[in-house]
């Protein structure tokens, strides 16, 4: 493997100097000249532990989320919270209930998951910002795609069921 280069910011003028000072004798450490590269770094970060910085935060998002993002974007996004909240719901019944149809459960489950997955491929494939990622696809093309895609899922997890 090739040397590691030393980047200026390792290098300080106190490490330097103390590199250069001359021979050691084993176990002895050289003193640190008192630079302020030794001190800890003190960072600002109460401003983002307040409750008020998190809540502006996500409140700045949450709005930049519902003036920029496309309402097809939006339907997508909804689809999918749905798709958790019902493979939620099916693990929490799994859980509580039991699994006597444990074949059932393991379709229904599948079927969530691959159709959020599908789901998920659909959003990249149509949102804006991705548009360089896929050319040669249309938005058409992608939802064609999509549903091809969920009938062969949904046919798997009907055939799994017996």
């Amino acid at each position: 493997m090739a040397p590691k280069r030393a980047n200026a910011r390792d290098i300080t003028p106190s490490s330097a100097a103390t590199t250069q000072a001359g021979p050691t004798t084993a176990g002895t450490v050289p003193a640190a000249t008192g630079s302020s590269s030794t001190k800890p770094h003190k960072t600002s970060t109460a401003s983002l532990a307040t409750k008020d910085g998190w809540e502006q935060v996500v409140g700045t998002v949450w709005n930049h989320y519902l003036e920029d993002t496309p309402q097809r974007t939006k339907l997508i996004d909804a689809f999918m919270a749905f798709l958790v909240v019902v493979g939620a719901l099916q693990f929490l019944y799994c859980v509580l209930a039991g699994n006597y149809p444990f074949n059932a459960f393991l379709a229904g489950f599948g079927s969530t998951v691959g159709q959020f997955v599908l789901t998920a491929s659909l959003r990249m494939q149509t949102t804006a910002a991705n548009k360089s990622d896929f050319p040669a696809v249309s938005p058409e093309r992608a939802f064609a795609d999509y549903i091809v895609c969920s009938l062969i899922l949904h046919f798997f997890c009907v055939n799994f069921i017996n």
